[in-house]
């Protein structure tokens, strides 16, 4: 089975490009592009076959259905995502269109069709590299993850508008699938958290989805995305999500693989892609621009522009429905933005403290209301993280009539506890210009509940060189964390298994009213 071969080697190629700091996508593409040069010039057979078609299919549903998992309307229903994603797609678009046009002697509709496909930013690219820096739930790595799902929104409208489907009378039934979701959530938690969950979400993204919507005249892509989107606020969608993680990488190998083995590149295929990639800081330039006109702060605009600095492999489904003799072309495009991109992105703190004082000037004074700075006044106690135990903490304390404040990186959760009465505001601990302007003339304690040890390290480092010399402490599932976390200046970091035993201990102690004697020497 020659697929098998194939894959086989693309995990060699993709192990090698890995090794060297860049996305195993490039050694994907590489490792097809070698094959088909052995294919045209030795006695080697690569040539795409059925199976690989499949397989690539496969991957690109799994693609679209994780990210209709992640479609919720509070992660797009703001001016700078909605705003920023449609004005850099239209100028994209207004401006590429006809340079193509002109350069490389297209029709008008080619033309508009590749500048579409270079107008979206890679969803797998910056989703990993924000989540190997924990950044995906920092402010700037929201509004670049909406960003790129207000992008594939648009490229899954373009898709099922340049497949020309027509709809059979039975399409009609979708509109009705909103009905579903109460069923398809109680699957949900009846699926548990091994396999049953992953064949769950592989027979909704593939069969009902993919091949419902196909039965009925529609694109499977399409489907794939909706009924992800069915599920997209269900506690759980994100671990169904991570658990396809793996599977939806595995399948996508043969998308990638399938374009290499299409063809060699030739000259004018190399030609754009050369020009292509020379435009790419452009693509960055202007999204920095139309955020800080949203009046998000300098800071954010770099990070969230330098992370969708780069061309999608979506412009490549794209591209595979209306644009299939313009796929080679994409994929070298592709590859050598992931070049340019992946390395600045793991030093983009750095690099934009570097270029702080140049480009911070056209920074506006009117500030984005989530990032407004923050004085904290005569707060006493103040816990950094809201999630389950940050709130725990926080209703405990505040029964007892401490000064308190919390503080979460997320705005939706600040804004919610805000509404049942909580004094929570927004802040991001990995900001290091929350730490600049913070006030916090009455603080005494700080009690460390974020979920990543980054998070923690940062907070403690910056309290201690802002001179704060309270008691500081944090929980961790994990001893070696622990051991970092009071090596940054904390003074104390436990095991959170081991206090819930404690807890517990304590809550019977409490509530059984028996005495300590009388458990260790019952009558």
């Amino acid at each position: 089975m020659p697929e098998a071969i194939w894959i086989s080697f693309a995990f060699v190629v993709g192990l090698l490009v890995k090794g060297i700091g860049l996305p195993p996508l490039v050694g994907y593409l590489a490792a097809g592009f070698v094959l088909s040069f052995l294919s045209a010039t030795t006695a080697i057979t690569a040539e795409p076959t059925e199976v690989l078609a499949h397989i690539a299919h496969l991957g690109v549903l799994l693609l679209l259905f994780t990210v209709g998992l992640k479609l919720k309307l509070r992660s797009i229903v703001s001016p700078e995502v909605i705003g920023g994603s449609l004005l850099h797609f239209a100028i994209t678009c207004v401006v590429f269109a006809p340079g193509l046009y002109l350069l490389f002697d297209l029709d008008w509709v080619t033309a508009l069709m590749l500048a579409i496909a270079l107008s979206f930013s890679s969803t797998v690219l910056v989703a990993k590299v924000l989540e190997s820096k924990r950044e995906l739930r920092a402010f700037h790595g929201r509004v670049a993850i909406g960003i790129l799902i207000m992008q594939d929104l648009i490229a899954l409208v373009v898709m099922s508008l340049a497949a020309g489907k027509t709809p059979s009378e039975w399409a009609i039934i979708v509109f009705g699938l909103p009905l579903l979701r109460p069923l398809l959530y109680k699957l949900l938690d009846a699926s548990g958290h091994d396999e049953l969950l992953v064949l769950l979400g592989l027979l909704l993204a593939l069969v009902i989805g993919g091949l419902g919507f196909e039965a009925v005249g529609l694109s499977s892509e399409l489907g794939a995305l909706v009924f992800g989107a069915m599920l997209a606020n269900h506690p759980r969608s994100q671990e169904l999500a991570k658990s396809l993680w793996s599977i939806k990488e595995v399948f996508l190998v043969g998308f990638f693989l399938q374009i290499g083995i299409d063809g060699l590149p030739d000259q004018k295929a190399l030609t754009f892609a050369v020009i292509a990639a020379l435009l790419l800081p452009l693509k960055g330039i202007l999204f920095y621009f139309l955020l800080l006109g949203f009046r998000l702060r300098a800071r954010s605009s770099f990070l969230t522009s330098l992370s969708l600095t780069n061309y999608s492999e979506f412009g490549l489904i794209v591209a595979s429905v209306a644009l299939p003799q313009w796929l080679v072309p994409l994929a070298i495009t592709v590859s050598l933005s992931f070049v340019f991109s992946a390395p600045l992105n793991r030093f983009a703190h750095s690099i934009y403290e570097r270029v702080a004082h140049k480009i911070g000037k056209f920074e506006s004074h009117k500030r984005h209301p989530d990032e407004q700075p923050i004085s904290l006044g005569d707060t006493r106690v103040l816990i950094m993280g809201m999630g389950r135990t940050g709130t725990a903490a926080y209703d405990r304390l505040v029964s007892n009539d401490f000064r308190i404040m919390g503080l979460d990186s997320d705005p939706a959760k600040a804004e919610k506890h805000q509404k049942e009465g909580r004094n929570v505001v927004f802040a991001d601990a990995e900001d290091t210009t929350f730490w600049e302007g913070l006030h916090m003339p009455e603080l005494n304690s700080v009690v460390l509940a974020m979920s990543d040890i980054e998070g923690k390290l940062i907070a403690t480092r910056m309290l201690r060189k802002l001179g704060f010399s309270g008691y500081i402490v944090a929980h961790t599932m994990y001893e070696d964390e622990a051991t970092k976390i009071r090596e940054a200046g904390a003074n104390d970091a436990y095991l959170t298994m081991n206090e819930t035993g404690v807890a517990l201990a304590s809550h019977l102690m409490d509530k059984s009213g028996l005495q300590e004697e009388q458990v260790r020497n019952p009558v």
